[in-house]
């Protein structure tokens, strides 16, 4: 069985979890905490972050190319179109999301909130917070230009893009700063990517001290 280690909100995290479940991968959820030094997991990969994921006797690290090499390896069903231009974009969103996205807005609003207390590091920074609950509604607003042109955030049919956006997303509604009354068109798509099988998992996590929203994970919120 595939092994991951991982932190529950982490959408990097989140990201591989719902790859590896879209394509029905079993997988053992090892909590770790990174932020804490400890010669195993230094070992594991010595940047010190999750996720890492052993699979294949492989023990991989870098949300990105793990799932890279979950869909070469296990291409059934498809997160990743065919077409060059296809994937170009569907890579963009990727990158947009967890470059741009979690600087601005994920660092800001969960980590300031979650992170910092979990970890012992004070409290949240107030300007840090403020900036992020500004710079989600310009993201909130550009999911929904996407979506007035397409069925899916990178095109016609679900890709790892729209993975890697629900995982933020998925993320910061555990600690209710999403506000999706914003736009129909981002509720309705994260309504139904929230819905699929692959997403179970997600809804169930717990964090001590942090219980999540009632909408959390009601599927008509």
């Amino acid at each position: 069985m595939a092994r991951l280690f991982h932190v529950p909100l982490s959408p990097f995290c989140r990201k591989v979890r719902l790859s590896l479940a879209e394509k029905k991968i079993e997988v053992e959820l090892v909590e770790e905490r990174y932020w804490e030094p400890d010669p195993d997991f230094l070992r594991r990969n010595p940047a010190a972050k999750v996720p890492v994921l052993r699979l294949d006797g492989v023990m991989m690290c870098e949300s990105a190319a793990i799932c890279e090499y979950i869909e070469e390896t296990r291409p059934d069903p498809s997160l990743m179109p065919s077409e060059p231009l296809q994937k170009l974009e569907v890579r963009r969103l990727v990158g947009w999301f967890d470059d741009k996205f979690h600087n601005e807005v994920t660092s800001k609003l969960l980590y300031e909130r979650v992170n910092k207390k979990i970890m012992g590091r004070g409290f949240p920074d107030s300007r840090n917070v403020k900036d992020g609950a500004k710079a989600i509604k310009y993201h909130l607003d550009y999911m929904a230009w996407l979506l007035d042109h397409r069925r899916w955030l990178a095109g016609d049919v679900m890709t790892l893009a729209d993975f890697a956006a629900a995982a933020h997303l998925s993320s910061l509604d555990y600690i209710s700063d999403v506000d999706w009354n914003r736009s129909h068109v981002v509720k309705d798509w994260y309504a139904k990517i929230k819905s699929r099988p692959a997403f179970r998992s997600i809804l169930a996590d717990q964090v001590s001290g942090f219980p999540p929203p009632k909408h959390y994970n009601d599927l008509d919120f």
